[in-house]
């Protein structure tokens, strides 16, 4: 896989998949037909063409418009949407689409366009950043308009070759002719419609009454069904949050402080869904302290990860089980048991027999280079990160090693990650629904030149990965969940903490899976 910038796709799919699944919202009166639904979103979506929407932010905006050929259910398994129905082999699926669905300027939805979207986001000249993550690297598409079915394929067996489809938005009519439209618009079959764009203040969407293609058959003709959506950019939370209790929003997501606040008050609906994991990865290039693996073990020896948790999520977090989020294909935890044990004795025995002795500032030295760390993180992703960035700094520094803190936005993590490498250990949130969205960042060419920004080297989650992507099922799945495992023996990254956030909600109730919206299943009330 080639490097499209591992803190925006990392980052981004952290959010991608959070709000896993589940309904948002509590009735407090009749449906309210015909209103308005308004929900804030944190920052601007930027450019709306679904091959280039990293951003979880620019997902949530896109799955308004947007449809995919299956849906996740809430158990995982898949639900028709597009398709009407599959069949899946170990290097192909062959989908069966839906006769009437029509695209939001009109024209009849074809298997052709269902595979000018896949075969456009493989075309190296796309340059399209979910290439290799959202879209397996090789896939084709293949069109048979007089059969009514598109089948994807790889160029060896996929184990989630089904699996992946339900992230991928399908463009139709006028947005396949003219890709540039979709810069601010959209141009899609699904349920809503894009009919104003004001980057960073709001985004409008109108209803699609025709619409009775959606997950499971599901329309936009039921009670309560709004007719206008409007996502708000809302920057600060607490304004988000005072927006809420006022009425100005029917729904948002919080992280922060106020989330106890919501929490407490009657009449907000509440509902908490996991966003992703808290952990940090250690820099392994060949100047790098961490490239000796006594010393990754070491240092994270010295680290009560169970403290680190309860600081990273403001006491919010839930234990981390692995890397991959629900609704994840592989059942079973990944961490428990394969994470070296705190103690911090040990941890100083283990840096003295690797050879970093205690020098009278107390700093460890070996050779005459002294133990550094440069500790990279995002300023953006609250005070959580901050204080657990700040914690590990402490702990290290109790160890003897010299820690430098560096906070950045996220154009500059990615920056540090990707061109610069000026870093040591970095926080890293992660929140993927399958496991071989990983693969290319935690394996594989090293960044400059690729995607894998810490350098990692692990032969045997390579080994393991190599013989998981050929199988399916539950021998593939006992093969993914040992690969993680291999990634945290070896503290190649360390998973801390299970993040949350708090989906607020009032006089409305809907529906998240894999972090998208599920727009048919919005509901106003009356207010109660």
């Amino acid at each position: 896989m080639r490097n499209t910038g591992a803190a925006a796709v990392l980052g981004a799919l952290c959010l991608f998949a959070a709000a896993c699944g589940g309904t948002a919202g509590t009735r407090s009166g009749e449906t309210a037909d015909g209103g308005t639904f308004t929900f804030a979103i944190s920052s601007d979506p930027g450019v709306l063409d679904p091959a280039m929407g990293v951003l979880s932010v620019t997902n949530t905006v896109l799955s308004f418009a947007y449809d995919t050929l299956v849906h996740y259910g809430p158990d995982g398994k898949m639900l028709p949407g597009l398709a009407e129905k599959w069949d899946v082999t170990p290097d192909a699926v062959t989908f069966t689409l839906r006769k009437g669905v029509t695209c939001s300027d009109g024209s009849a939805l074809t298997p052709a366009d269902v595979a000018a979207n896949v075969n456009h986001i493989a075309d190296p000249a796309t340059k399209s950043p979910v290439y290799g993550v959202l879209v397996p690297v090789g896939m084709k598409a293949e069109a048979d308009d007089a059969a009514g079915t598109v089948t994807l394929s790889t160029p060896k067996p996929f184990s989630f070759i089904l699996e992946s489809a339900p992230l991928m938005f399908v463009v139709c009519g006028k947005g396949l002719k003219d890709r540039s439209a979709l810069a601010h618009g959209t141009s899609g079959s699904g349920p809503y419609k894009l009919v104003e764009a004001v980057p960073s203040d709001h985004y409008t969407f109108q209803v699609r009454e025709d619409y009775v293609w959606g997950p499971g058959g599901a329309t936009t003709k039921e009670p309560g069904q709004p007719a206008k959506v409007v996502l708000k950019v809302v920057p600060n939370e607490q304004t988000a949050a005072n927006l809420l209790i006022s009425g100005g929003l029917n729904g948002a997501i919080v992280y922060g402080a106020d989330r106890a606040r919501l929490e407490a008050l009657p009449g907000i609906g509440k509902m908490v869904l996991s966003a992703g994991n808290g952990q940090f990865f250690y820099h392994q290039g060949d100047d790098r302290p961490a490239k000796d693996p006594a010393v990754r073990r070491a240092l994270t020896q010295a680290i009560d990860l169970k403290e680190l948790a309860g600081i990273a999520s403001s006491g919010t977090g839930r234990p981390a089980t692995g890397l991959v989020l629900e609704p994840r294909p592989c059942q079973g935890d990944t961490v428990t048991g394969h994470v070296p044990a705190f103690d911090a004795s040990a941890a100083s025995a283990a840096l003295d027999a690797a050879g970093w002795k205690a020098g009278p500032d107390g700093v460890r030295a070996k050779d005459g280079r002294k133990l550094t760390l440069r500790l990279l993180y995002a300023t953006t992703k609250g005070a959580g990160v901050q204080a657990a960035a700040e914690y590990l700094a402490a702990a290290w520094k109790k160890a003897g090693v010299d820690v430098t803190l560096n906070g950045v936005i996220d154009t500059k993590l990615s920056e540090s990650l990707n061109v610069t490498q000026d870093w040591d250990v970095v926080w890293l949130p992660i929140g993927v629904t399958l496991p071989s969205q990983l693969v290319g960042f935690l394996s594989g060419p090293a960044a400059p030149k690729g995607a894998n920004f810490a350098h990692l080297a692990n032969e045997r989650y390579e080994k393991l990965v190599a013989e998981a992507v050929l199988k399916p099922g539950e021998e593939g799945c006992r093969l993914w969940l040992e690969s993680e495992s291999a990634l945290f023996e070896a503290a190649d990254l360390v998973p801390a903490v299970e993040t949350t956030v708090l989906v607020a909600t009032k006089n409305a109730t809907f529906g998240l899976m894999a972090g998208l919206f599920s727009p048919t299943s919005i509901r106003l009330t009356e207010a109660g």
